[in-house]
């Protein structure tokens, strides 16, 4: 057989990436909704599929009422065919019987590739209903409405869905972004305290590698923000959602085909704290003890100041965290550090942890000293007040 030269092509698949903000979503006065949705469905009439978090629900039992009437004031573009509530909190993406349940809905009420799926809740529904959404039909359009804090300035604004599976935090997943992202403000007013603190950690992570001046508003404003002070905290969503968001859109690895992963600055160490806690640690507070670690831990490698880890260290313990690493003897030790092997393994690659060298400049390194880590362990483990 006569040897043929290769077929090579090379294709770019241009997205938009669009977040809006709003107070009442499903009032019938509001227009944002229906407006995003008639962009891009030429005066069709477009099929709805809601997924509802069921603790939204039981915080807001008024919503699904509203969602109907909405759909029926717009019904000459909306159609919504069903409501799903599905299990709220991590227990939604904790295998895949949730999954199942949208799938399955997707199947039963027609939604097809000219339809939405419309995700309300937090991040880990709106993880578990974005993997659904990616794989019915090779992918359903999806907008995502998040519901908690750290939902609306980073897990909803991001471009992974997934859920876990095999003991493994997002070992089941896709990258697909969003058709769009609506934060609706009226949700965090019934958050839980931990979970109105929660978000926070996720704003100190991106200040802490990128933005300095947003690490001081944060500081600066702590108390307030942990008083549940509406005007910070929409500053707080928003400046997050964008460094976020520019960083996936300009960073030029928004798959993340490299190893660097500057956004799970902290993130080795909550990942598997999260698991040995059988999750009954929020993300949010894992991701800030995780902070607390790395900081710690830079510090004993001579990246940072002792003043500049106490300043950080404080302003968690400020705004609500509790920073006390729980591992009590020396398994729980071992334990722990598996997660950076686990956390290498997951990013594929070398290894690569993002630590910093100041506040708002970040510095990945390829090798942890275990010795050094380990110091930092039996630091973080003995709980007491921090001074600057």
């Amino acid at each position: 057989m006569t040897d043929r030269p290769s077929i090579i092509q090379e294709f770019s698949v241009p997205y938009r990436y669009q977040l809006h903000f709003t107070d009442n979503l499903f009032d019938k006065q509001n227009a944002l909704l229906v407006e995003t949705i008639q962009k891009s469905t030429q005066n069709d009439i477009a099929k709805l599929l809601f997924v509802i978090d069921e603790n939204v629900l039981l915080a807001h039992p008024a919503l699904e009422n509203d969602i109907k009437s909405y759909c029926k004031h717009h019904k000459e573009n909306l159609q919504c065919r069903f409501i799903l509530p599905v299990a709220g909190g991590e227990l939604s993406k904790d295998g895949d019987a949730e999954v199942q349940k949208v799938l399955q809905a997707i199947s039963d009420y027609a939604i097809c590739r000219h339809s939405f799926v419309i995700v309300i809740g937090g991040g880990a529904v709106i993880d578990m209903a974005g993997y659904a959404a990616a794989t019915a039909h090779r992918g359903v359009r999806l907008i995502r409405v998040p519901t908690t804090v750290l939902a609306q300035n980073d897990a909803a604004v991001g471009v992974k869905n997934g859920i876990n599976i095999l003991s493994k935090k997002n070992f089941l997943g896709t990258f697909a972004p969003p058709y769009a992202i609506i934060n609706d403000a009226v949700f965090l007013k019934t958050l839980e305290q931990r979970d109105w603190i929660s978000g926070i950690a996720e704003a100190v992570k991106v200040a802490l590698i990128k933005d300095a001046g947003f690490y001081n508003f944060i500081s600066k404003n702590a108390q307030q923000l942990a008083e549940r002070a509406m005007e910070p905290m929409a500053h707080l969503i928003y400046r997050c959602a964008e460094l976020h968001m520019d960083h996936i859109a300009l960073g030029g690895d928004p798959f993340e085909s490299g190893s660097s992963r500057p956004l799970d600055f902290g993130h080795w160490a909550a990942h598997k704290l999260e698991q040995m806690t059988n999750y009954a640690l929020r993300h949010g507070e894992a991701v800030a003890i995780g902070i607390g670690l790395d900081v710690t831990y830079a510090h004993r490698i001579g990246f940072i100041d002792e003043a500049t880890k106490n300043h950080i260290l404080q302003t968690l313990t400020d705004i609500g965290f509790d920073l006390h690493l729980p591992v009590d003897n020396p398994d729980d030790v071992s334990e722990l550090l598996k997660g950076i092997e686990e956390f290498r393994e997951h990013l594929g690659g070398e290894l690569t942890i993002t630590l910093i060298t100041a506040i708002g400049t970040k510095k990945d390194v390829h090798q942890i000293e275990y010795s050094k880590m380990e110091e930092a362990i039996a630091l973080m483990a003995t709980p007491k007040k921090v001074t600057i």
